[in-house]
């Protein structure tokens, strides 16, 4: 391998950092800029020699000895330094576009779909390592076992990449995924979301057809056969495309604790728990088994799977309250994961709190799609914060909207961080376990 000089415009990207990090660690040389960049990515840069020395953008950066730019989503169409690259005539790739370039002669799974897709190439990966498979991988979140989110190498003949909806970068609308061409295709479920790139449903769901009709001759497409829009594109006939449903893995839960039936009727315990996450360990399982690894050894493996980071991940456990934090902020991932903690906890008084932080969230036009989403919660809490709306350009909301979409009587909606964090301090001797849901940090309050 030939080390090559790579300039990253939008480093600190949670992804974008990643592959920065990756791609020194293969002996390439690696700059970067961005106009902001928060932790743990500014940390993770620092300690490595990669942190810009100074935030803005810099065409002087850009010079001719680089062997290419990787443009991340978060700058903009009209970036200096893309316009240095592009006077230069310097290759720009946006990431997926340079993931594909790296693992052309790799055979390539693709986990997409609206919600669970980081989950699902986390337990792939966890089952890859523990039985010492060679591979390389990109995924949304930090797993353990795993020192970055991306891992690109020369010789790994099989790339497990979480294949996201969003756009490629400023100047490729295109879904991230389209890029990846994969040989093998999970789409885990489909809800409305990215309501900024997908103005409608019809829009969005359009995507992963467009995901599905792109698999080549003898590739394979694993759904969820239970989504009933994902049935109608995964049911789908394609030429030599084979075609292979799931549903949830048999499962039942005791005194606390999930365990996973399997068909002989032998019980294999689990650390991660509700249906959501028994339809994700049954996606991996297909995906495993068309890669080499069988059922005994799949099992054997993921008895220890903890989950990726912030995915019903355990903050904390005393015998009165258990805390969660979790990912989740679309409609569809607010409901299954509230659902599966009151599943898991039937005894114990939930409280759920959930933060609008992203585009689609904070939209006046969108936030019908939260109705009843907190159902299972005992005490349902929404946080926003007005800053976000301002800097995001969005029309302004008011708790009344807030209320008004989710249609349950006694919420409790706070745009004050400091008033959200009295509250959950006051109501931890109070309810039995806390669900805190948010891509952001709750205005950063300790709790979070």
């Amino acid at each position: 391998m030939t080390p090559q000089a790579i300039h990253f415009i939008s480093i600190g990207g949670s992804a974008m950092h990643n592959l920065a990090i990756a791609l020194q660690q293969q002996g390439h040389t690696i700059t970067g800029s961005d106009d902001e960049i928060y932790e743990p990515s500014r940390t993770r840069l620092d300690e490595r020699g990669l942190l810009p020395a100074e935030m803005g953008w810099f065409p002087e950066r850009i010079h001719a000895d680089l062997s290419c730019v990787i443009l991340g989503m978060h700058a903009r169409a009209d970036n200096p330094e893309l316009a240095r690259a592009q006077e230069l005539g310097i290759p720009v790739y946006s990431y997926p576009e340079y993931i594909y370039r790296q693992s052309e002669h790799k055979q390539r799974v693709v986990i997409a779909g609206s919600h669970g897709k980081t989950t699902i190439t986390s337990m792939i990966m966890h089952v890859l390592n523990y039985h010492n498979r060679v591979f390389d991988y990109l995924v949304g979140a930090q797993v353990e076992g795993f020192e970055t989110m991306v891992k690109l190498t020369p010789n790994a003949p099989l790339i497990v990449i979480e294949g996201d909806e969003y756009g490629s970068s400023p100047i490729d609308p295109q879904p991230k995924f389209m890029h990846y061409q994969p040989h093998i295709a999970l789409i885990s479920g489909i809800a409305w979301d990215h309501v900024n790139i997908y103005p409608t449903w019809e829009v969005y769901v359009d995507q992963f057809e467009l995901l599905a009709d792109a698999m080549p001759k003898g590739g394979i497409l694993v759904f969820d056969e239970t989504d009933d829009m994902l049935d109608v594109v995964g049911q789908k006939d394609r030429d030599d495309v084979a075609k292979l449903p799931y549903t949830a893995h048999p499962h039942q839960i005791r005194n606390g604790q999930t365990v996973l039936i399997t068909k002989d009727g032998a019980e294999v315990p689990v650390l991660v728990f509700g249906e959501h996450n028994m339809k994700n360990m049954a996606g991996a399982m297909v995906v495993c088994d068309r890669i080499g690894i069988t059922e005994g050894q799949f099992y054997e493996a993921i008895s220890s799977f903890k989950g990726a980071a912030k995915r019903l991940e355990k903050r904390s456990e005393t015998p009165e309250l258990v805390v969660f934090r979790d990912f989740a902020h679309a409609p569809s991932k607010v409901e299954a994961t509230t659902e599966a903690v009151k599943a898991q906890y039937p005894d114990r008084k939930l409280l759920a709190a959930v933060e609008l932080h992203t585009y689609s969230s904070l939209n006046k036009n969108f936030l019908g799609q939260y109705r009843h989403k907190l159902a299972s919660a005992d005490v349902p809490v929404v946080y926003f914060n007005t800053h976000t709306l301002a800097m995001k350009r969005l029309e302004p909301i008011t708790p009344d909207d807030v209320k008004a979409a989710f249609e349950q009587p006694n919420i409790h909606v706070f745009t004050d961080t400091a008033e959200l964090e009295a509250f959950l301090d006051a109501q931890r001797t109070q309810v039995g376990v806390m669900l805190l849901m948010s891509s952001g940090t709750f205005g950063g309050i300790t709790n979070a």
